[in-house]
């Protein structure tokens, strides 16, 4: 036999199950709060070439940077953004002309460059990249790499618009 008492715990219970569902009984979707701007890196910036041209591969290649582009919010993937890399590598230095190249997005806002091996620079292999095309609000990455021998490495960008 059940009792009608109102008790703490069922009064807990009634309350909370009021306020997840809402007052009309009905169940109110989850509110999700976006895709969160990519934050520029320390460091990401040095030895940065405006208006690096965009390239079919910087050097001999042998090394893959790659990465997405999306946009902040939604996440929706952009076509078609600019993205410039260098590094220091086997065939130069950041600061070298020859070791900057950009390139395009695809339709899924996926980047691709063949560059040089990435060798380390200051005790630590990494790359440089930047989002610097004007629509949105630039963006420059620095990723460490795990190990000098890795043969890639990946950066992915969100923007937010500018």
């Amino acid at each position: 036999m059940t009792s009608g008492l109102i008790t703490r715990r069922n009064l807990l219970v009634t309350g909370t199950a009021l306020l997840v569902s809402g007052a009309s009984g009905l169940s109110v979707p989850a509110q999700a709060k976006g895709v969160a701007p990519t934050a520029s890196m320390r460091g990401g910036s040095n030895n940065y070439r405006p208006g690096a041209p965009i390239v079919d591969r910087i050097g001999g290649g042998g090394f893959w940077m790659s990465g997405t582009v999306r946009r902040a919010g939604d996440g929706a993937p952009l076509a078609g953004q600019r993205i410039q890399i260098w590094a220091h590598t086997t065939e130069g230095n950041e600061r070298d002309q020859r070791s900057h190249g950009a390139t395009l997005t695809d339709a899924n806002g996926v980047f691709r460059l063949e560059m040089p091996q990435i060798v380390p620079a200051f005790g630590q292999p990494h790359g440089h990249l930047a989002y610097d095309s004007g629509e949105f609000e630039t963006v420059f990455l620095r990723p460490v790499m795990r190990s000098s021998a890795d043969t890639s490495l990946e950066a992915h960008f969100v923007l937010q618009p500018a």
